[in-house]
């Protein structure tokens, strides 16, 4: 298994000269066992608890973060955008809200969005020192979870033309096949997320409708993933497997 190969996550890790971090992991380099294996973060797919904080631990390790001041959603599909300045309260998934985006103005506060097909979008305003990450799956972009994140970094002082945005593995529009009535609906708020499979059935672009909601935002995609995580066998995806392991993608500021 190529993932026997990594003791330590083979995280990447894109960092601007500005102080912005923006990092992606794939799924080996942990201890979870089939079928999670191996660098499972997700605390609520039915993984051991115990392997999870492992493996979040080195996951934190290879990027120079302390493994218990990252900030982790309670997600559920919504636009609701929280704004912290710390982890929530002995890190318990019983306290922390539901949300589908996080903010912070904290330098050195690391944000994690969890993914397994959806998308993942990190944003950073270096010179405000906010920094933001929402988890956009079908039922979020058709919400507005990216225009609320945006949102809100405004309100903290972020200018929407230093913002620097990453959007990290997902399902591509070429696989991600939907409903002719789905794919309508969605396509009707966000035009750029209609998208059609390579055998010519109805599909939704998530990342792509992501880009363009940024766009109608100010704001500039730094980064996009090539990934597609259902076409990868180095990533996690609910489509391909159902009982699968999550992908972490993490924010932060230089402090």
């Amino acid at each position: 298994m190529i993932g026997q190969q990594h003791t330590v996550p083979p995280v990447e890790h894109v960092a601007h000269a500005s102080g912005a971090h923006f990092a992606f992991t794939d799924r080996w380099g942990g201890v979870s066992a089939a079928p999670y294996a191996e660098l499972n973060l997700g605390g609520a797919v039915g993984d051991d608890p115990a392997a999870v904080l492992a493996n979040r631990e080195r996951a934190a390790g290879a990027l120079g973060l302390d493994p218990a001041a990252v900030v982790w959603m309670n997600q559920v599909h919504g636009k609701d955008v929280a704004v912290v300045d710390g982890p929530w309260q002995a890190g318990q998934t019983g306290v922390i809200p539901a949300v589908d985006a996080v903010v912070t103005a904290r330098r050195g506060l690391a944000l994690a969005v969890l993914t397994a097909d959806c998308t993942p979008v990190l944003l950073a305003d270096p010179v405000a020192g906010i920094a933001g990450a929402a988890h956009a799956g079908r039922p979020g972009l058709l919400a507005g979870v990216v225009p609320a994140v945006v949102e809100e970094m405004l309100r903290l002082g972020a200018d929407p033309a230093r913002i620097l945005a990453h959007i990290g593995p997902s399902v591509c529009g070429s696989c991600y096949e939907v409903p002719e009535a789905m794919r309508a609906e969605v396509a009707a708020a966000v035009p750029e997320a209609h998208a059609t499979t390579r055998r010519g059935t109805p599909a939704l672009d998530v990342a792509g409708g992501v880009v363009a909601q940024l766009g109608r935002a100010g704001v500039t995609v730094a980064g996009r993933s090539p990934v597609c995580t259902l076409e990868s066998a180095d990533h996690f995806s609910y489509r391909r497997e159902r009982t699968t392991g999550r992908l972490a993608s993490y924010v932060w500021l230089d402090g």
